[in-house]
């Protein structure tokens, strides 16, 4: 929690004022009782109503006062917890986008987003009780006992005794209490890891009749976030009956010794209403203090986890001195590469070394689990090789800045992925400043145009998150088509027409050769017949190329190739 303090740094104004309006809020405070034992010693036990009048006007401005501070104090603390709450999650937000692919398969897409909702909202809670409530407390706690004193020293006795008592209660329950807190935010993270799951895979669980199944893990997951917050709540309810006994025991000792002291003339009755005002600020901080401590363990336990992501360094980062491609555009070059995942004893990829250059098509085939996807993640630097290099424009990909690589590249992933917006925004997410015409154009290019003048908006036809409204196919075109108007100099295709038939499948490759002319085109195919004609086409077998070439001269020359042809195509479209 500590570390996560230097997000208020640039708000120490805003602290200053919360803190000096708290002091003299307290010191209000503790100056009133005072005031009105006064009243009561010297106005009422004389009759002289002129002082009762003046005192009296005297408390009613520092009342005043008193609200006035309150109000501008709870406003700057209120807003200066809403600010940190803010710069926490643009700084967990801008960690998570440098993230690789291996620190985010770490975390995992439902950790990292309860930690930059329910974490970041624990803490900024605990920052704006703070501000609010932990300040003040301990100036009328000690305060309040200096008062206590100088009412009468004998009876503060009382509080000698009533403080470490509750110390001792709170304490005990803390310790139980904060595994518990950590526990529950792990708990917290499986309920949204199982309802995103849920959501996601809702086709699935439908078409294979498992909904009960999914019930009972969402409801195993609850339950047991359940079971932890009653224990929780459990400790909880335990601790302010017991504080609350403690709060109205201490007022009747307090009367009835004061009692027997005023009594014995040992004490003025101004006084004791003056101490039972002390005695009162004193527990009622002490209490304060306890709701605090309440929040503060569950606080700790998301702090820690916002700092281990904060905390996390990207492997992958921008060189110190980073090199800019000069002369050659579009070049790409493979040269011996190998590649092993964190942790791994076998490599995934060896030896890897070929070239494609502008106006060339390059496919890359190979059974499943071969090392397709894995390869071409490199040449964005989703993951760094572990042995040789991948050059881009004759520049090592890690020598040049993330940017500059990725400016060069259009890349469709193998799971066509859509923002929530319209088909113009997902479009335009390629180039920000594109018209509306080279939209059209992208789409004509990518098979699209048709479905899109179908919808009823067109271009501003509204989109789902994910793309969920418009089918597999039409989502790899859109997706397609994003990736044309950004025009790179390095095309990527991950599979990227898995989900379209065989004649829309044949008329994109179409256009797709005549606009992608001067571009460097790198394809992932499942299907050896769209990727037949290629200008080289390598074939993978566990991590390794066991051949290279055109499709003729791989059919003479290579035996898994040809297994993989003859597994697709009859005799006659192979021949």
């Amino acid at each position: 929690m500590i570390k996560l303090m230097r997000f208020l740094k640039p708000y120490w104004k805003q602290l200053t004022i919360v803190m000096v309006l708290l002091l003299l809020q307290a010191v209000a405070n503790l100056y009133l009782p005072e005031l009105n034992a006064d009243i009561i010693n010297n106005g009422v036990a004389k009759g002289d109503t002129a002082y009762i009048m003046r005192i009296g006007g005297w408390m009613l401005l520092v009342t005043l006062l008193l609200g006035i501070a309150s109000i501008i104090s709870v406003y700057w603390g209120s807003k200066t917890a809403m600010a940190f709450g803010r710069d926490v999650r643009h700084a967990l937000f801008r960690r998570v986008e440098s993230f690789s692919l291996a620190e985010l398969n770490v975390f995992g897409p439902p950790s990292l987003i309860t930690r930059n909702t329910n974490d970041v909202q624990q803490v900024q809670m605990v920052t704006l009780m703070s501000l609010n409530v932990m300040i003040s407390a301990p100036f009328m706690a000690i305060g309040g006992v200096i008062m206590a004193l100088r009412q009468d020293v004998p009876l503060s006795g009382l509080i000698v005794v009533v403080i470490p008592f509750m110390a001792v209660i709170i304490g005990s329950l803390m310790r139980k209490a904060l595994p518990l807190f950590q526990s529950m935010q792990l708990k917290v993270d499986r309920v949204n890891q199982v309802m995103r799951e849920k959501l996601t895979g809702i086709r699935v669980i439908r078409a294979f009749v498992r909904s009960d199944y999914e019930e009972r893990r969402f409801d195993e997951a609850n339950r047991d976030l359940t079971d932890t917050s009653l224990r929780v709540a459990r400790l909880f309810a335990i601790m302010l009956p017991s504080l609350m006994a403690i709060f109205n025991l201490t007022l009747v000792a307090t009367m009835w010794f004061g009692g027997l002291r005023i009594e014995s003339g040992a004490m003025p009755i101004g006084n004791l209403t003056a101490f039972l005002t002390y005695i009162m600020q004193i527990l009622m901080s002490v209490m304060m203090a306890t709701v605090m401590f309440v929040m503060v363990p569950r606080a700790e336990a998301s702090a820690v986890r916002i700092n281990e992501v904060l905390d996390t360094e990207p492997q992958i980062v921008d060189p110190e001195v980073p090199t800019e491609p000069t002369g050659s555009h579009g070049y790409l070059e493979f040269d011996n590469v190998e590649f092993r995942y964190p942790g791994a004893e076998d490599a995934v990829l060896c030896g890897i070394s070929f070239k494609a250059g502008p106006g060339q098509t390059t496919a890359i085939v190979g059974s499943t689990g071969c090392g397709k996807s894995t390869l071409i993640n490199l040449i964005p630097r989703f993951y760094d090789v572990t042995g040789g290099r991948v050059l881009v424009d004759g520049v090592d990909v890690r020598e040049m800045t993330q940017a500059t690589l990725w400016e060069r590249i259009g890349f469709i992933p193998q799971k066509a992925f859509l923002f929530n917006g319209t088909v113009a925004s997902n479009l335009r997410y390629g180039k920000e400043d594109a018209t509306d015409d080279e939209l059209w154009h992208a789409l004509k290019v990518a098979q699209g145009k048709a479905f899109v003048s179908a919808m009823d908006e067109g271009l501003d036809a509204s989109i789902s998150q994910g793309g969920s409204n418009v089918s597999g196919g039409q989502r790899q075109r859109l997706a397609i088509a994003r990736a044309l108007i950004k025009r790179p100099e390095v095309y990527v295709f991950d599979d990227s027409f898995s989900a379209l038939d065989f004649k829309t499948d044949s008329a994109l490759r179409g256009a797709l050769k005549a606009e992608t002319h001067d571009a460097t085109v790198l394809i992932v195919a499942q299907r050896v017949s769209s990727i037949m004609h290629a200008d080289n086409i390598i074939v993978l077998d566990q991590g390794t190329i066991v051949g290279q070439g055109t499709h003729d001269a791989l059919m003479q020359s290579c035996e898994t190739y040809r297994e993989i042809v003859s597994s697709q195509l009859t005799e006659e479209e192979i021949a």
